[in-house]
């Protein structure tokens, strides 16, 4: 029995702004700053590849000095939404009704919301009372491709269901006013804010890519590399300079063995379907492919029209191959990295 990805539809808030209209912006919160480094983060955000950005909050609300309370209230609000047109819109895509799916899992890491957004779904679409539910709130950047992985091992498990995986982030909700660091200011220049859903089924009649096989890496000792800590202010961005080079050393042991044992090399893989979490990530590893002569162009085409959305992003991406129909017997991998410091990795064939 195979799991499928059936569709993939994306949901975009409803303010959005290009870098060069955020600048204005940029600059009258860096006013009492020293003059070289305003400058430095200016250089910072037009240089971050990302062009447009959409957001849950419009510019002012984002540069005023609101509370966690106030910014988490918005949060639950505006993602609740997200979730519910990104679901209907890859429900529609898949000729399915709300009805159909047996295991929901939403994911997201930028607010905080008990229950989660997926108890709110239940209740808005009208989905079966006895629909098994998994949020997933603390993985970060990679939680879109591990909660697809989850989907799947349930969906291996039981014949003739369906999954739902809802990913809606909202990083400006986390961004920090009185923060100066380069880590507040080099997130706020390439996040942004969207939604995405992705269904997948062990019916065989059922079409889309299979999932053949999945994986995950955990990095030991590099639990203080990427996350967030809880201040008064709400959730202050962690993200180690050195993520970059991490990736580049385990590289190898990334890929190469998680083909290997699927008999495979990356000469069979055609789709690269790969995480944008920044600039510098994103340069690492179209360096790292480059070598193994792969592109990652997709990925940058998603970072520059939409910025990094957590753990939304990859999905995006995904859905970008999905809509273009590659061919049968193509193959792809998808990879995300996140907190823990951990990378996942998925198999698909078309």
């Amino acid at each position: 029995m195979n799991v499928k990805i059936t569709s993939v539809a994306k949901q975009l808030p409803k303010y959005y702004r290009e870098t060069k209209d955020i600048i204005p912006f940029v600059k009258i919160w860096m006013q009492d700053q020293e003059e070289r480094f305003q400058r430095k983060v200016i250089k910072l955000f037009e240089g971050a590849g990302v062009d447009k950005r959409y957001s849950i909050m419009d510019p002012e609300e984002v540069f005023t000095a609101t509370s966690f309370e106030e910014k988490n209230d918005i949060y639950t609000r505006e993602v609740v939404q997200l979730a519910e047109k990104s679901l209907k819109k890859s429900l529609e895509k898949a000729n399915l009704k709300a009805t159909d799916v047996d295991y929901i899992i939403t994911v997201s890491c930028t607010g905080i919301m008990i229950p989660s957004v997926d108890a709110y779904l239940i209740n808005s679409l009208g989905m079966k009372q006895d629909i098994v539910r998994l949020p997933v709130t603390e993985m970060g950047c990679a939680a879109g491709v591990s909660g697809i992985i989850y989907a799947k091992n349930f969906l291996k498990a039981n014949p003739n269901k369906r999954a739902a995986v809802i990913a809606i982030e909202a990083p400006t909700a986390t961004f920090q006013l009185d923060d100066f660091s380069m880590t507040n200011i080099v997130s706020a220049a390439i996040f942004g804010d969207g939604a995405s859903a992705v269904i997948l089924s062990s019916y065989e009649e059922d079409q889309g890519p299979i999932i053949v096989d999945e994986a995950m890496y955990h990095f030991y000792d590099a639990t203080h590399m990427m996350g967030f800590k809880l201040v008064n202010t709400g959730l202050q961005m962690i993200l180690d300079k050195e993520v970059p080079q991490k990736i580049s050393d385990h590289f190898p042991e990334i890929i190469h063995p998680f083909l290997e044992n699927n008999n495979l090399t990356i000469d069979d893989i055609d789709h690269l379907i790969f995480h944008p979490g920044g600039k510098k990530i994103v340069q690492t590893v179209e360096d790292l492919f480059g070598v193994l002569g792969k592109n990652i162009n997709d990925t940058k085409e998603v970072l520059r029209l939409y910025g990094n959305m957590s753990s939304a992003t990859v999905l995006y991406v995904l859905e970008r191959f999905m809509d273009r129909s590659p061919a049968k017997g193509e193959r792809g991998i998808m990879l995300s990295f996140g907190p823990g410091f951990s990378a996942q990795r998925i198999l698909l064939e078309w």
